[in-house]
């Protein structure tokens, strides 16, 4: 009988821990949240999605090409960096054994804890110096190689849950080991991959240091990839550092804006992967 009560609570004052880290993990995030929305709800109108900044001292103004350029420097970041990366987890699942296979987990491994401002660096060493010029191409490089480490290991392990009776099959049927690879393989794990792509969009989405050093920023709209670009996370710490009270406005709406992407391509993914799995 003593066992039997010294269980119960043991497993009440247990629960209250696990409760009370639950609560206090939450109080931060529903605070942040809190202050964001509060903050920058009473900023959001039509002509803030579709205007440029306003010059200091101006009334008005919006981030339309801030948007419209994070759009465009996640959409380059997405044409180099899916490709590799999921290219290099199937390649990492099917013949990861081998030497090759092991460096490039490894490299994998390295460059997904190495900080953002350290990638933003080095592409501005690779290709804004020899470009002379900041812009989106540069921007692009910076997210995608924030992308593909990611990427390659969602890639490889969600291709090594998928059953090799399938690949036998295919291949007992004289099927080439590539198109094996390629048309039941990948595709059998496509709701996935899809989720792990979408995840590593809102993570690059949100990165604001790499584009420092190589899209920079752009006050007007711009559609040439080898052109200074605007993107919301550069305005809103352009915004921030300013001494004007507007700005600071500004910058809340934001990153509420931002915020709001975010939550979108998450709950995509989410979504993606729910539909997956069940």
């Amino acid at each position: 009988m003593k066992s039997l009560v010294r269980r119960r609570v043991v497993n009440w004052v247990m629960t209250g821990l696990c409760a009370t880290a639950l609560a206090a993990a939450l109080v931060p995030l529903i605070s942040l949240l809190w202050l964001v929305i509060s903050r920058g709800v009473a900023g959001l109108s039509w002509s803030f999605f579709t205007a440029i900044p306003a010059p200091v001292g101006e009334s008005g103004g919006g981030v339309g090409n801030a948007i419209v350029g994070t759009l465009y420097i996640v959409g380059i970041g997405c044409l180099f960096g899916v490709p590799v990366g999921v290219g290099a987890g199937v390649y990492l699942a099917e013949r990861g054994d081998t030497r090759l296979g092991g460096a490039i987990r490894f490299t994998a491994e390295v460059l997904s804890g190495v900080p953002s401002i350290v990638i933003g660096i080095v592409a501005y060493a690779l290709v804004v110096l020899p470009m002379r010029r900041f812009s989106a191409l540069a921007g692009g490089v910076a997210l995608a190689v924030l992308m593909i480490p990611t990427l390659a290991r969602s890639t490889e392990e969600l291709v090594r849950l998928v059953p090799g009776a399938l690949r036998e099959a295919s291949l007992a049927l004289g099927v080439p080991q590539w198109r094996t690879s390629l048309r039941i393989i990948l595709r059998t794990a496509l709701g996935g991959i899809l989720t792990a792509i979408l995840l590593s969009v809102a993570r690059a989405a949100g990165e604001t240091a790499p584009l420092l050093f190589t899209s920079l920023n752009n006050q007007f709209w711009n559609w040439r990839p080898d052109q200074p670009t605007a993107s919301l996370t550069v305005q809103i710490f352009n915004y921030a550092v300013s001494p004007y009270a507007e700005w600071h406005e500004k910058a809340w709406t934001s990153a509420l804006v931002l915020l709001l992407m975010i939550g979108a391509l998450s709950l995509a993914g989410r979504f993606a992967s729910r539909r997956t799995f069940r």
